[in-house]
């Protein structure tokens, strides 16, 4: 049993044998990735054969493109990663080059900066650009982007708002007091017309994306591009920012560490990601597939 009570033996799948997919879903943090963030040999041995078998492999995930160093060593394929939930759709073969950007405006930004400075005083803010992070005095700072400029969020959304700006990816707000649903509620009800908001940390972090942008959005225009239909998609995931992808996807998995809400929207449910999930399935998936065409 897992540290949840959840079988850790076998996956919890839909009713019958899953459908052999054309594409492969996965997030990274929580899911894919165990929580010393490496990926082990046999995710990477069930990706490696996934994308053998002809099955795409997309990861999709919060993280910014300049943070996807935990899995450059494991692209095969395209080598396509859907970055900042949504925001980005990123080749991690050329170098991390932005093959497409579906930014959040810089007017819905100030929006909810103003929205959530009111209703829920001591938010502070980070904004996550194309060339990099820059947040508030206030705000948590990123041990990996020592680089980043420091000032308030009106400033740092104010500057530079001519054409040769460079594209906001999401807004970042943190809360030092509150819990992370609670927060999260209520910055959906404050500011929710202005922006799409989710989260994925395990504290009271939210993240803000433009209007409509999700992991799901953006992983069905890549889908459609492909001629990929949602049944033919299988995705993974753990937090609330993987809800909207594993309603939209055929066939979806929890993991075993999920968020209820993620365990709500899912189809099915795998082990925990430090117990190999997302390889679990796929293994499954492979043999069925072996089985049928013997």
């Amino acid at each position: 049993m897992g540290e949840d009570g959840a079988v850790t033996s076998a996956p919890q799948c839909p009713d019958g044998p899953t459908p052999t997919p054309r594409l492969i879903a996965t997030d990274l943090d929580g899911t894919l990735l165990r929580d010393d963030k490496s990926v082990s040999p046999r995710t990477v041995a069930a990706l490696a054969a996934a994308e053998e078998a002809g099955i795409e492999v997309f990861f999709v995930t919060g993280r910014p493109a300049r943070w996807m160093d935990v899995v450059s060593d494991h692209v095969h394929g395209h080598g396509l990663a859907i970055c900042a939930n949504g925001a980005a759709v990123v080749d991690l073969h050329a170098g991390r080059e932005f093959v497409q950007v579906r930014s959040l405006p810089r007017v819905a930004a100030l929006a909810v900066v103003d929205a959530l400075r009111a209703a829920a005083p001591g938010t502070s803010f980070a904004v996550e650009l194309t060339t990099g992070i820059n947040y508030e005095p206030a705000y948590p700072p990123f041990f990996k982007d020592p680089g980043a400029r420091v000032a308030t969020a009106e400033k740092l959304l104010h500057e530079d708002t001519d054409e040769s700006a460079a594209p906001v990816l999401k807004l970042l707000a943190h809360h030092a007091e509150l819990a992370p649903d609670e927060f999260l509620a209520l910055a959906r009800s404050a500011a929710g017309e202005h922006a799409s908001i989710t989260r994925s940390s395990p504290t009271a972090l939210l993240e803000v994306s433009g209007p409509g942008v999700s992991k799901a959005s953006t992983l069905a225009l890549c889908c459609a591009e492909r001629g990929i239909s949602p049944a033919e998609v299988v995705a993974f995931g753990d937090m609330p920012n993987d809800v909207e992808m594993l309603s939209w996807a055929g066939t979806s998995y929890a993991m075993g560490n999920a968020h209820p809400d993620v365990i709500a929207a899912a189809s099915g449910r795998t082990v925990a990601n430090n117990e190999d999930g997302v390889a679990l399935v796929i293994e499954r998936i492979l043999a069925e597939r072996t089985a049928q065409q013997a």
